[in-house]
């Protein structure tokens, strides 16, 4: 599986709930269906407001994101329990958050559809860097390098959560390992 991601960062900041993820309106779209999945994640971020978020993550009229990774302050994902948040934002190709914290429920919900991978960042990279900053990440040293000044973040390893989001969710995992039978 990939162990470094290399890209510009969308920046967000603190309490990033479910709604601003995926608006309610979106949610009768079914991710198991590729058409409806894809349309997901035109929506990714969507409701975030104009007003302080001037550059879209997903942009009009397109169904992926150019930033595939997100960095949030505090409480990323709060809100209400749709495991459609983290679905639209893999499907806008959205390969990971970096956050100081997750709402529980949205961290589970990463996992567990394999979506992307809930990265706890151990210092508030939302007021140090901002949209469009290159990053590398590296899942296995637990480090951001930021391009422009080669500085240094870590974050918390991933731990046993690694492999669950590695598998492609929680039902690939249990398959891969041998706990539930294969398809």
């Amino acid at each position: 599986m990939q162990s470094v991601f290399t890209g510009p960062v969308y920046v967000v900041r603190d309490n990033i709930d479910t709604d601003q993820i995926i608006s309610a309106q979106f949610l009768n779209l079914v991710p198991t269906i590729a058409e409806e999945y894809e349309k997901l994640g035109s929506y990714a971020l969507d409701g975030l407001p104009k007003s302080l978020y001037p550059i879209r993550y997903v942009k009009e009229g397109q169904l992926d994101s150019e930033f595939p990774i997100v960095v949030g302050g505090k409480n990323f994902g709060c809100g209400s329990s749709r495991e459609h948040a983290p679905i639209a934002m893999g499907s806008a190709n959205c390969q990971l958050v970096l956050a100081e914290s997750f709402a529980r429920i949205f961290f589970r919900n990463c996992v567990a559809t394999g979506e992307l991978y809930p990265c706890e960042i151990t210092e508030r990279l939302c007021d140090v860097l901002k949209t469009g900053d290159v990053v590398t990440v590296d899942l296995d040293a637990a480090t951001v390098t930021v391009k422009e000044s080669g500085k240094v973040y870590h974050f918390k390893p991933l731990g046993d959560v690694r492999p669950v989001v590695d598998a492609g969710g929680l039902f690939n995992y249990a398959r891969a390992s041998g706990m539930i039978a294969a398809k």
